[in-house]
């Protein structure tokens, strides 16, 4: 639209988001084919668009697993890790949870952001700002002090992943990005709501673990990758 003949810059931000799926994964992959499956039309979302703030929120965001029924109380903090999954596994429980009675929306972002990596050409901090709630749908979520948690079931490598691997071991030292694709269920709860409301979720995010540090957060990909 009219925003982006006059904003380049933020029409190179969303070719950036776009490209997420295929320029980080062909690092990944060594061009294999994982980029564009994952980038394929007719795939699953990662993330599902908020309902309206009257009802709980599928947008998410905060701690490490916990228990359904555990409000995260605080901000999430990446885990020291060198294993992709595990790292994985806890960035996913930190993008689908929130507690709106103990933080403000910048405080659940900035925290996020946290997360990536310091090697800006790879880390897309977009990816993750979309798994936040807006300001004004925040305000509306506080209202009813809305609190979102995560339980993890599993996290694993997509399999287009693992077959680009053995088709190009060397690949992945190019910049050691792993794909990792986590499944799990979010609990929403709110003011006035004895049971609240649940659902499945899964995402497949992009996760560097250089030699030499723990991991780190690339970024949430646009669709789930098997």
């Amino acid at each position: 639209m009219a925003q982006h003949s006059t904003h380049p810059g933020g029409a190179a931000r969303v070719r950036r988001r776009a490209l997420l799926g295929t320029a980080v994964l062909a690092v990944l992959v060594a061009l294999a084919g994982l980029a564009a499956y994952l980038t394929r039309e007719g795939r699953s979302p990662s993330a599902t668009p908020a309902p309206p703030p009257s009802s709980p929120t599928a947008s998410s965001s905060s701690a490490a697993p916990s228990g359904p029924h555990t409000p995260p109380r605080t901000l999430p903090v990446p885990p020291k890790t060198h294993d992709p999954i595990t790292y994985g596994k806890a960035a996913a429980a930190a993008l689908w949870s929130y507690d709106t009675r103990a933080y403000s929306q910048p405080e659940l972002r900035k925290a996020l952001r946290g997360w990536l990596t310091t090697e800006s050409k790879y880390a897309d901090p977009a990816s993750v700002d979309q798994a936040v709630p807006s300001v004004g749908l925040w305000k509306e979520m506080a209202a009813n002090q809305q609190v979102a948690t995560a339980k993890i079931n599993e996290g694993h490598f997509p399999h287009a992943f693992t077959q680009a691997l053995q088709d190009a071991p060397g690949a992945i030292t190019q910049a050691y990005v792993y794909a990792v694709t986590v499944s799990g269920k979010q609990s929403i709860r709110w003011k006035g709501s004895s049971a609240g409301g649940a659902e499945s979720r899964s995402t497949t995010l992009a996760v560097q673990c250089l030699p030499n540090r723990p991991c780190a957060l690339v970024g949430v990909m646009p669709s789930v990758a098997p």
